[in-house]
């Protein structure tokens, strides 16, 4: 561990040095990528020199217990010693957790479709809760949403939102939200106050850079057409909307929330690389499912993950067994205490993983 971690250090002094050179602004996802392995390193490092500071204390506490001719100094070293290895044996663990490999994904922004499932309306109203309940706890995070396209019903709920993230560690934290998500609760509708089960899908994308996934243009079939749904000034009166064919996959983008055709495009274009990587990355994982042991699970859509039962104000995650009874303040997107476990589940099987 000791030679890693010297390692890491000489790392930072040469991104130190990297940050104080102009040249480096001229390229801004250098430069940006640079800032964010800097920022990572520098709190590896911090603990790091606070870790050989507490063995050289217990150095120093190990030789006054020795020589100490004083009993009552030799006691308050003795004390001392006591505290300090407690104290390293944190830093120990929190050191070992930190070498963990980072996903390199991890600070990626997002794209996430929320999807109606089985319920009809009441899956629908459920997609509009779900959305409200991620934009709260992102603008909690201090992270950006923006609504890249959705499908309105009459009664105020989403057959289908999509909706970009953007912020620090926000795959990180968001990415083991995908996966089905299931409802129960009497619906407005319901005239006899039956209770009823609905479901609905999440998908969280990191989203990639044009850079990052090749699109070639004879590969697309880009169609324009005027935007549909309830109100708006350039409803129907513009060929705004925009719907991409990828011919190859034959993935099919639908874009739309712009009033802009060439925005529309942009946006649909974004979808579109994350959602190819989205399929690259499942055929890699198929290949490799018999070896993936995982509480979390895999994150894929189709896996249940999440119970919200209305009646007993009860959030239940499935995956770590993580039962909250504060389901209208979790709507409200306090979720802080659900996705710190998942991420923190994660991290131990990477550890586990490491030391076997």
């Amino acid at each position: 561990m000791i030679e890693k971690l010297e390692a890491l250090q000489a790392r930072l002094r040469e991104l130190e040095e990297a940050v104080a050179d102009p040249a480096l602004l001229k390229d801004p996802a250098r430069y940006r990528e640079t800032m964010r392995e800097r920022s990572r390193l520098s709190v590896i490092d911090e603990a790091y020199r606070e870790y050989k500071g507490v063995l050289q204390g217990i150095e120093d506490a190990r030789v006054l217990v020795k020589d100490e001719s004083d009993a009552a100094m030799r006691e308050l070293a003795r004390e001392e010693l006591k505290g300090l290895e407690e104290k390293r044996d944190v830093l120990d663990a929190k050191l070992k957790e930190l070498l963990i490999p980072r996903d390199p994904l991890a600070d990626k922004s997002v794209i996430m479709e929320i999807r109606a499932g089985t319920g009809g309306d009441e899956a629908a109203l459920f997609v509009s809760d779900l959305f409200r309940m991620y934009s709260r706890y992102a603008e909690s995070q201090k992270w950006k949403v923006e609504v890249m396209d959705g499908s309105a019903t009459e009664l105020g709920g989403y057959r289908e939102i999509v909706f970009s993230v953007n912020g620090e560690g926000v795959y990180e934290r968001l990415r083991w939200e995908s996966g089905v998500h299931r409802v129960q609760r009497v619906p407005a509708t319901e005239a006899q106050g039956r209770i009823h089960t609905s479901a609905v899908t999440v998908a969280v994308l990191p989203e990639m850079e044009e850079t990052e996934i090749e699109i070639r243009q004879e590969d697309l079939r880009i169609d324009v057409m005027r935007a549909g749904g309830p109100g708006g000034q350039c409803v129907n009166t513009t060929d705004s909307a925009v719907r991409i064919t990828h011919i190859p996959s034959g993935l099919v983008i639908h874009c739309q929330d712009e009033k802009s055709q060439i925005k529309n495009k942009a946006k649909a274009m974004r979808i579109l690389r994350a959602r190819l990587y989205e399929l690259e990355e499942s055929k890699r994982q198929a290949e490799r499912a018999a070896d993936r042991k995982s509480q979390i699970g895999t994150g894929d859509r189709s896996e249940r993950i999440r119970t919200y039962n209305f009646p007993q104000n009860r959030l239940t995650d499935h995956r770590v067994d993580l039962t909250l009874y504060k389901l209208d303040l979790c709507m409200e997107g306090d979720i802080g205490e659900i996705i710190d476990a998942l991420v923190m589940n994660a991290r131990e099987e990477l550890m586990k993983a490491g030391t076997t």
